[in-house]
């Protein structure tokens, strides 16, 4: 049985709200400028945290410190991962004593090789060419015998949002039971597995029977035609979505199946979307995804009524 396997990427922009303390860490690089904050013992924690970890108390004293600094403890990495690093050679993590502060920050540092990295180097911050409002404001750091101490000026206006781009690529391997699914949506076929005890069928299809905890049975081909049985109206955008609200997901419990697909409801006005609406599929393009059915649409039939598919809510 071919098991088929996909590339995936998870990606979104990771939106957070600042407050006063990160606010004016966040604006201060933009600004190429670095800012701790002052602990009730007197010293100054880069970067700033809201409150001390020791007695609870709040930190709002913000002190901005210098540029340049010492690296205390280091690693090696060796081998960058495109979008995930901001360098693409390879390069050190770093615990970095910054002057004039008192905890070091973890950032990365290009020293060219590995045997030009050592405890107790001087390094000053490089900056991106383009600034976000983020850590990646500081592009790395590099080695330099410079110290660079902050002048004295007013702090920067705090940033109200920092947005963060996440990303995360991997591999989905479908199994075997998922793998005969989809290669039969590609001809446009419905499939599910059958419970050898409690002959329930299953569609999408799965190894076992969550009810007996026994290995599922035959295959099993079921309709194109079913019934909703819940739905939702979705009304609000989000990122990487790929269609105009409003628009309608539903769980389609099929003939044949015990077990509700989760699909588009589409050929009818949202507000018309209703349990019971009997309907069938619209198949797209041939291909092992879901994608193959492009939505499922009204039949003109009448609803089904509520005791047909109330044990399959």
């Amino acid at each position: 049985m071919t098991q088929l396997t996909a590339p995936y990427e998870l990606a979104y922009p990771y939106k957070r709200s600042l407050g006063a303390v990160l606010g004016t860490f966040f604006g201060g690089l933009k600004q190429e400028r670095i800012f701790g904050v002052r602990l009730p013992d007197g010293r100054v924690a880069v970067p700033p945290i809201e409150s001390d970890p020791v007695s609870g108390a709040d930190c709002t004293e913000m002190v901005e410190v210098g540029t340049t600094g010492v690296v205390q403890h280091w690693t090696w990495e060796p081998n960058p991962r495109a979008g995930k690093h901001t360098l693409d050679t390879p390069f050190a993590w770093a615990l970095i004593l910054l002057d004039g502060a008192d905890t070091p920050m973890l950032h990365t540092v290009d020293a060219g090789t590995e045997d030009a990295m050592s405890n107790g180097m001087r390094v000053a911050a490089r900056w991106a060419a383009e600034k976000g409002g983020g850590i990646r404001d500081i592009l790395c750091f590099e080695p330099s015998q410079a110290t660079r101490l902050p002048v004295p000026q007013a702090p920067p206006e705090p940033l109200g949002l920092l947005v963060t781009p996440i990303k995360l690529n991997y591999t989905i391997q479908a199994g075997a039971e998922m793998s005969a699914f989809l290669l039969a949506l590609e001809d446009r076929r419905i499939v599910g597995r059958r419970c050898p005890s409690c002959d329930a069928v299953f569609v999408p299809p799965r190894g076992g029977c969550t009810v007996c905890s026994v290995p599922a049975g035959d295959e099993v081909q079921v309709s194109e035609v079913g019934t909703v049985t819940t739905f939702c109206i979705i009304n609000i955008p989000f990122e990487g979505q790929m269609l105009e609200p409003p628009y309608v997901c539903a769980a389609v419990l099929l003939d044949g199946s015990d077990l509700p697909l989760f699909h588009l409801i589409g050929g009818v006005p949202v507000e018309e979307a209703r349990m019971g609406m009997r309907v069938k599929a619209v198949w797209g393009d041939p291909a092992p995804t879901l994608a193959s059915i492009r939505y499922f649409e009204p039949t003109g039939e009448p609803d089904a009524a509520y005791d047909t598919y109330k044990e399959h809510l």
